[in-house]
C-alpha cells in the first residue's frame, strides 16, 4: 500500500516526504542545529518506524531466547531476517505459504532482510564470487548453491520483508587493493539487477549499499552511482568488520555527506552503545547488530556504565537488578544473584539477559530521539560519555575526533 504524501503543507516546514512511487515516506520530525544527527518519522507498510532506530537481528525468523510478543512488548517498531539462511532453511516456497515472513512468525510490526551478501565474508571459505552471483557451499549439506541478485531479490519477495536489501559484493573491511573496486564497481551493476528483478516495488522498497571499502575516492564514486538510482533508501556497507576506528568513523561521515538528505540512511552492522550515538551524530538513522544478544548469551548485561558481567563470582550475593533505573520485565523481577546462580544451571538466564538488552538498545535510541526533539542532544552525548566513561582520559580516542567533527567538544 503507497503511502499518502503530504504536498504543499505549510503546517510543517521541516517535513520532507518521499516520492508515491514507492510505499516508503520520511518525515523528517527535528534536526540538532549542532550535529548532523536528526529525527524521523519512517512510514512503511506495517507501521511507523521512529527513528533513530536500533533494529534487533532475528536471523531465523526469532530472536533467540526471546518470543515475538516480548519483542513486541518492548517496543520494537522494526527487527531484521536473513535471506541466505531463510532462504535454505525452511525455504521461501514454504514462507511464501504462511503470507511470507510477517504471518510465518506472527509478526505485525517491519521486517528488513539481508539480502545474503553479508555471508559472503563471514562464510568466505564456503563462496566464491563471480559476475553472475556467489557461489555457496551449503554449511548444512554441502549442496552448492549460487545466489544471483535476482534470485536474492526472488527470495525476498516470497519472504514479503518491507525493506529488502540489494545484493552487494561484500569484501572485509581490512582488504585493500584491487578486489576492493572490483566489489564496489560490481556492487553497482548488481542494485540494477536487484532493482529490475523486484516484483514488488509498490509493497517492498529495495535499498541500495554503499561500498567502497576504506578509500574516499571509491566510496564517493559509488555515492555517486547509486544515488542516481530512484531507490527508497540506502545503507552504509562494508564497515564494522575489524578496521581502526578512525577509519570507520570517517567513511561513513563521508557517505552521510553525500547521501540524499530526504531518504533513510542505514548503517549496517553497529550496535556498539558509544558507536550508535556517535553515528547518530553523524547523520545516520538507522542501525542493526546481533551484538546485544549475542552478548547476553554469554551474561553479559548492558548497561549505562558498560556492561555487567553476570557469571562473575561478585554477583553471587547481589540482590540488585541489572540495573536499578531499567524498567525491562527482567529488571523488575530478578536480582543479578538470581541470574547469576541461573546461568550454571539453567539456559533461560540467557532469555532473561536477551530481554533485558534488547530493552537498553531499544531504549537508548528512544532516549536520542527524545534529545534531538528537543534541542538538547549535545547535552545527552556529554552526560552519556561521563556516564559510560569513569574518566575523560578514558574517552576513545575516535569518539572525541568523530564528534569534534560535527561541533562536539567533550569536557
Amino acid at each position: 500500500m503507497a503511502a499518502a504524501i503530504e504536498r504543499g503543507s505549510t503546517c510543517n516546514e521541516n517535513m520532507k516526504v518521499l516520492s508515491n512511487a514507492v510505499p516508503l515516506s520520511l518525515k523528517i520530525i527535528a534536526e540538532c542545529p549542532v550535529t548532523k544527527a536528526r529525527a524521523c518519522d519512517l512510514l512503511l507498510p506495517h507501521s511507523h518506524v521512529s527513528t533513530p532506530v536500533f533494529m534487533p537481528v532475528g536471523t531465523q525468523g526469532t530472536l533467540k531466547g526471546i518470543t515475538v510478543d516480548q519483542l513486541s512488548g518492548l517496543g520494537c517498531q522494526i527487527c531484521l531476517g536473513n535471506t541466505y539462511h531463510l532462504g535454505m532453511r525452511p525455504g521461501p516456497e514454504l514462507i511464501e505459504k504462511a503470507k511470507g515472513l510477517h504471518g510465518f512468525m506472527n509478526w505485525d510490526k517491519n521486517l528488513l532482510t539481508d539480502s545474503g551478501g553479508f555471508q559472503m565474508v563471514s562464510l568466505v571459505e564456503l563462496s566464491e564470487v563471480t559476475e553472475e552471483g556467489v557461489k555457496f557451499k551449503s554449511p548444512y549439506d554441502g549442496q552448492v548453491i549460487l545466489l544471483t541478485p535476482e534470485k536474492s531479490i526472488s527470495i525476498q519477495n516470497s519472504l514479503g520483508s518491507d525493506i529488502m536489501m540489494q545484493l552487494d559484493d561484500v569484501v572485509s573491511s581490512t582488504v585493500t587493493g584491487p578486489r576492493v573496486e572490483e566489489a564496489m564497481h560490481r556492487s553497482i551493476r548488481w542494485l540494477d539487477r536487484c532493482i529490475a528483478a523486484n516484483k514488488n516495488p509498490d509493497k517492498q522498497n529495495l535499498f541500495a549499499i554503499i561500498q567502497g571499502g576504506l578509500n574516499p575516492e571509491l566510496r564517493k564514486t559509488c555515492l555517486d552511482e547509486m544515488t542516481k538510482r530512484n531507490v527508497p533508501g540506502f545503507a552504509i556497507g562494508g564497515l564494522s568488520g575489524g578496521e581502526e576506528k578512525d577509519d570507520f568513523w570517517r567513511m561513513v561521515t563521508l557517505c552521510t555527506d553525500h547521501l540524499p538528505r530526504e531518504k533513510p540512511r542505514y548503517l549496517m552492522g553497529v550496535g556498539y552503545a558509544v558507536d550508535l550515538v556517535v553515528c547518530v551524530a553523524l547523520g545516520c538513522d538507522m542501525f542493526d547488530c546481533v551484538f546485544p544478544t549475542r552478548t547476553a548469551r554469554f551474561g553479559s548485561a548492558l548497561v549505562p556504565w558498560g556492561s555487567v558481567q553476570l557469571k562473575q563470582k561478585q554477583y553471587a550475593k547481589d540482590f540488585q537488578p541489572i540495573d536499578p533505573d531499567c524498567t525491562c520485565p527482567t529488571c523488575k523481577r530478578h536480582s543479578r544473584a538470581y541470574l547469576h546462580a541461573l546461568f550454571k544451571s539453567d539456559t533461560a538466564a540467557m532469555h532473561h539477559v536477551t530481554i533485558h538488552n534488547v530493552n537498553y538498545q531499544l531504549t537508548l535510541m528512544r532516549s536520542v530521539r527524545q534529545a534531538i526533539v528537543e534541542k538538547r542532544f549535545p547535552e545527552f552525548i556529554r552526560t552519556f560519555m561521563k556516564r559510560m566513561f569513569p574518566s575523560r582520559e578514558l574517552y576513545p580516542g575516535w569518539a572525541v575526533d568523530a564528534l569534534a567533527s560535527v561541533n562536539i567538544t567533550l569536557e
